[in-house]
């Protein structure tokens, strides 16, 4: 028997972690469910150990089993790589495509966009994970990154993907109770809901007045330290607890614009403006020329445009 690690074993297993059974991953591959647990049976003899926990309702993978398709997942999409910079792929596209987002952004505007681009494009398999933090540059655990802000790093590719500022915001409740702010001083006699996320310096909000607040270069600037008795690594969570009226909030245009249309939350101080934040899809330079990578960040940067456009929802 031949030992160690086929080509072909790297798709099926591919294929069967993400069907969730052997049966599912029967239909997908157009073969019977014993042929499936056949082929996996001589994976495992071949290894000398095991990829999958069997039992007669669920299936799950051993830590074995996870290392494994961690990296088979890597080398099929090295593989759809060497593809399309070789043209054999005809630019289609196809294959793995990892993305990183943060908590917030990601479940509010990535992941609905991600669900309408494997729509129109069926062969992407795409794995979205969401984190506090963004990965390091070095990392090769992701194809496309979304951050805010360009990362100063001529190694990989940052694109500009949408503008975003964030904004000091409360709710009326709150601002009736406790009055308006006129100037980034009177933040101190505030409460101020915190967000410890990236790493930025926790509790320190700093305030840009120029022309009429907006963008560009600033005539003056402020460092607050502010403080309140709610902080959180969710923003989400965040806006939440500014919604229910517990403070003053700085947060994402993106994830309070809805808000502020509405009326449920009220922009404090808008003649101060912050560093801007705006959203960039990073990804290492050998990835600009995969199809799938192209193809996606193209759909988020027309997506985004038009929800900018829109009034972002």
């Amino acid at each position: 028997m031949t030992a160690g690690i086929q080509a072909a074993d790297l798709a099926f297993f591919s294929a069967l972690a993400g069907a969730g059974s052997l049966s599912a991953a029967a239909r997908e591959l157009g073969i019977s469910t014993p042929a499936v647990s056949k082929h996996l049976a001589l994976m495992e003899a071949r290894l000398g150990l095991a990829l999958v926990n069997r039992t007669t309702r669920r299936m799950s993978l051993t830590p074995e089993g996870e290392l494994y398709l961690e990296h088979a997942r890597r080398i099929l999409g090295e593989i759809d790589d060497m593809q399309q910079l070789l043209g054999v792929s005809k630019a289609t596209p196809q294959g793995l495509l990892r993305v990183n987002a943060t908590l917030g952004f990601g479940r509010s505007h990535v992941a609905p966009l991600i669900s309408r681009f494997v729509r129109q494009h069926p062969q992407v398999e795409v794995q979205l994970q969401l984190s506090v933090n963004p990965p390091p540059l070095s990392d090769d655990a992701f194809d496309v990154c979304i951050r805010f802000g360009a990362p100063p790093d001529a190694r990989i590719i940052a694109r500009y993907i949408a503008p975003n500022r964030r904004l000091l915001c409360a709710a009326p409740a709150y601002l009736a109770r406790h009055g308006t702010p006129k100037a980034p001083s009177d933040l101190v006699r505030h409460n101020c809901i915190g967000i410890r996320q990236g790493e930025e310096a926790y509790g320190v909000w700093r305030l840009a007045s120029g022309l009429g607040g907006g963008r560009g270069k600033a005539a003056n600037s402020e460092t607050v330290k502010v403080r309140g008795n709610l902080t959180t690594n969710d923003g989400e969570i965040a806006v939440k607890w500014a919604l229910d009226g517990h403070g003053i909030l700085m947060r994402a245009e993106w994830d309070i614009a809805r808000h502020l249309h509405a009326g449920r939350l009220v922009q404090v101080l808008p003649q101060y403006c912050t560093p801007d934040a705006d959203i960039h899809a990073v990804y290492p330079q050998r990835h600009q020329l995969a199809a799938r990578v192209r193809a996606f960040v193209d759909f988020l940067a027309l997506s985004l445009a038009q929800q900018a456009s829109g009034g972002r929802g």
